[in-house]
């Protein structure tokens, strides 16, 4: 859990930048913050040049961190939620002179509290961008890749996709989505030389829990969430590795995960009420 949203070359709209090099590169979505923001750190100390996404002022400050660890970033400001949007993403990409060689497909939303109360517009942008729009990148990276017959995909998926999800319902079944997704596609395509990897961070210190109005939860108020860059570390390390699914973060997070995935659906959803239920945090 933990994310921002994420296209336009921010001086050249809808003009990719070409820069010829030896240097691998990457695409991170949602890359202004949060875990996408370390993910592509962890590109960038890696020898990786960039092509970062989001729809926020923060993107440029982002791009400007990452140069300065020695990456060429192309930035490309968007609203993932858009079709279109995503096609820009995706011309980006294959417009950057040189084949991709390693995809996090991490932008995503949520929102919290009864699912009679909350905002419709709101549950279908959450479907748009975590469903939709990683739908739509994955199907031109993959293709690309299994074309070339090389590459690595990271899709952020969490620990919410192991188990339903009270109070948080459409983020928790559209993170169950991302992971299905993940594993289908990583034996689909082990015999085109790509790899697919899913990482589940547990509760992470960022933005999500303000975004999404998770603040007066047991979950949300905990001082006990994940550090960023050890949850992108961690998924970095797994992507190269070649792993099927990453259980990120602390041990305890690790735990809550995999306990989790090995617990009826019913009786997670009533543990998970005890953390999600707007109030719970008093």
């Amino acid at each position: 859990m933990g994310h921002s949203r994420g296209v336009r070359d921010n001086d050249h709209p809808g003009v990719p930048v070409t820069v010829p090099t030896d240097r691998p590169l990457a695409l991170v979505t949602g890359a202004s913050s949060g875990i996408g923001l370390e993910l592509a750190k962890q590109f960038a100390e890696h020898g990786f040049d960039l092509v970062i996404a989001a729809e926020d002022d923060e993107l440029d400050a982002a791009a400007e961190t990452l140069r300065g660890m020695g990456a060429h970033v192309s930035p490309v400001r968007g609203d993932l939620t858009r079709y279109d949007d995503c096609e820009l993403l995706v011309a980006a990409v294959r417009g950057a002179g040189r084949p991709l060689d390693a995809a996090a497909i991490n932008a995503g939303v949520g929102i919290g509290g009864p699912f009679v109360e909350t905002d419709l517009a709101r549950e279908l942008e959450i479907v748009a961008l975590n469903c939709g729009s990683t739908v739509h990148v994955a199907k031109a990276v993959a293709q690309d890749m299994a074309a070339r017959g090389e590459g690595r995909i990271l899709f952020t998926s969490s620990v919410a996709s192991q188990a339903p999800q009270p109070f948080q319902s459409v983020y928790g079944a559209s993170k169950a989505f991302v992971q299905h997704l993940a594993l289908a596609l990583r034996e689909e395509l082990s015999d085109r030389g790509v790899s697919v990897t899913a990482l589940l961070p547990g509760p992470t210190d960022t933005e999500f829990f303000d975004r999404g109005d998770l603040t007066d939860t047991r979950m949300g108020a905990t001082d006990a969430k994940d550090d960023p860059a050890q949850v992108a570390r961690q998924g970095y390390e797994g992507l190269m590795a070649g792993e099927a699914s990453v259980f990120a973060g602390s041990l305890a997070s690790k735990a809550m995960g995999r306990l989790s995935a090995v617990t009826p659906g019913n009786v997670a959803a009533k543990l998970n009420r005890a953390m999600t239920e707007p109030g719970s945090a008093g």
